[in-house]
């Protein structure tokens, strides 16, 4: 994120970090990370959508309604609106957004009053659970290398968490004041990882035993029900709390279906950029009166079809399947990143540009773009590593799951081979990537715009910037 922040300060680009790849390293790469990223969301898309059915699932059992009543009425829902309500679209996910951020605090507030005994069974948890039974379950192993084992498998799911941060680089041509905004976003994602998902996590892992039968129930794959409960969920009906838990899964609902909404955008923006590139089919530039690229809209609704995989096959299963593609074609992203980094640092000092002419720097400079990229190398590799355990508890080869986590990486190395044989591009010396085109325009657009802001009179917001806006 950092290294993604010091190239969008310098220059913020509409192409977002695909334009990035092309111009400091390789043109088959800002091809392949552009490729790699639309698969990432053609693929988030229906797992949302599987996602609403599961948690739908809560109320309604998949024997009583097949699942894909679930998903064809979401996904009819998500492509009317971004087919017809694009202004709707952002006021929408602007006050649904803001929702979440009240939601999720209010959640950390009632696991900590929980921990400490305030729910209707007065029972102070505390950290009772990290000692009976441990704050750390086993995997294929007994003992320390299980727990480290089971640590290690939650790699997938982790992941796919934390991916959509560098959503930022896909904004940078339209923010305005990009050499302030940016870096700021890139600074408080820190934060706000901290708070919404360290502290929720930690406080969770207070209120719910991993041996709990709430969890098992909610988790195991052989229950029609599967995965139909959130862990927050499970923490409210453990405390014995009535109503709420049904309050919070329509909360859940909400979040899946807005997550399903933007995906679904970005998806169809993100093909259709690559369209006006010259490096998809050109009928997918194509837009009507209002703007909107219809036929890359519909391209990618039909991929999204393939949550219908769920009429035949267990919901927890082919979200696992849709986890797995999605974080592999993240890690590639965030891979590609880095790379790029690093290419526009060496950019940056063979042609001597100083350091004092950055907007934003990131703090740990190329060091940290070459600690992070063999971390997110390994996490590529290791990941999955439990399909390759061979033993009679744990079943055999699990081809499956290998195919849905590691088909990313021969389709990442041949879209890059690829495009090189076809178009016989070369890497980008150092020496002649292009650090200014478009610079020049940037700086007077910002020029410009903090003249009009310094013409303003203050209305207030400070209370907003200093307070609050870190959280929202």
């Amino acid at each position: 994120m950092c290294g993604l922040g010091e190239m969008a300060a310098w220059l913020p680009l509409g192409s977002g970090f695909t334009g990035y790849a092309v111009r400091f390293c390789d043109p088959a790469l800002g091809f392949a990370i552009g490729y790699t990223y639309w698969f990432k969301y053609i693929i988030v898309t229906p797992n949302q959508l599987t996602a609403t059915a599961m948690v739908i699932s809560f109320w309604v059992d998949v024997e009583r309604i097949n699942p894909g009543v679930w998903i064809t009425i979401f996904l009819v829902v998500i492509v009317f609106i971004n087919y017809f309500g694009v202004r709707f679209f952002g006021e929408f996910e602007f006050w649904l957004s803001s929702f979440k951020v009240i939601v999720i605090v209010a959640l950390i507030l009632l696991c900590f009053i929980l921990m400490l005994g305030g729910g209707p069974d007065h029972d102070r948890k505390g950290f009772r659970y990290w000692n009976n039974p441990g704050a750390f379950n086993t995997y294929i192993d007994d003992g320390a290398p299980g727990r480290f084992y089971a640590f290690w498998s939650t790699m997938v799911s982790a992941t796919f968490a934390y991916l959509g941060t560098e959503l930022v680089g896909v904004t940078v041509g339209e923010a305005q004041n990009p050499r302030k905004t940016i870096p700021r976003a890139i600074k408080l994602t820190f934060y706000r990882i901290l708070f919404f998902y360290v502290l929720s996590v930690l406080l969770l892992g207070t209120l719910v035993p991993y041996n709990s039968p709430e969890l098992s129930s909610a988790t195991n794959s052989s229950n029609s029900n599967s995965a139909a409960a959130s862990p927050f969920v499970v923490a409210i009906k453990l405390a014995s709390i009535p109503v709420l838990p049904h309050i919070l899964n329509a909360c859940i609902l909400i979040f899946v279906f807005s997550a399903a909404n933007s995906d679904l955008y970005i998806a169809t923006r993100t093909i259709y950029g690559l369209s006006r590139e010259g490096k998809a089919p050109a009928f997918l530039s194509w837009t009507d009166n209002r703007g909107v690229p219809v036929y890359s809209l519909g391209v990618c609704s039909l991929i999204a079809c393939i949550a219908y995989m769920n009429v035949s096959s267990d919901s927890q299963t082919v979200f696992g399947y849709f986890v797995d593609l999605v974080t592999i074609f993240g890690l590639l992203t965030w891979i590609s990143l880095l790379v790029t980094h690093i290419f526009f640092v060496r950019a940056r000092k063979a042609q001597n540009v100083p350091e004092s002419n950055l907007a934003f720097r990131a703090p740990f400079g190329t060091g940290g773009s070459y600690f992070a990229l063999v971390f997110c190398i390994i996490i590529a590799l290791t990941k999955s590593y439990d399909v390759f355990t061979h033993s009679p508890e744990w079943g055999s080869f699990d081809y499956k799951t290998f195919i849905t986590a590691y088909l990313g990486i021969p389709l990442y190395l041949m879209l890059i081979t690829g495009y090189k044989v076809f178009t016989g591009c070369k890497r980008v010396k150092p020496e002649e990537a292009d650090l200014w085109t478009g610079k020049e325009e940037i700086d007077r657009e910002e020029a410009e715009f903090l003249a009009v802001q310094a013409m303003r009179e203050p209305t207030g917001g400070w209370f907003y910037e200093k307070f609050l806006s870190w959280l929202f």
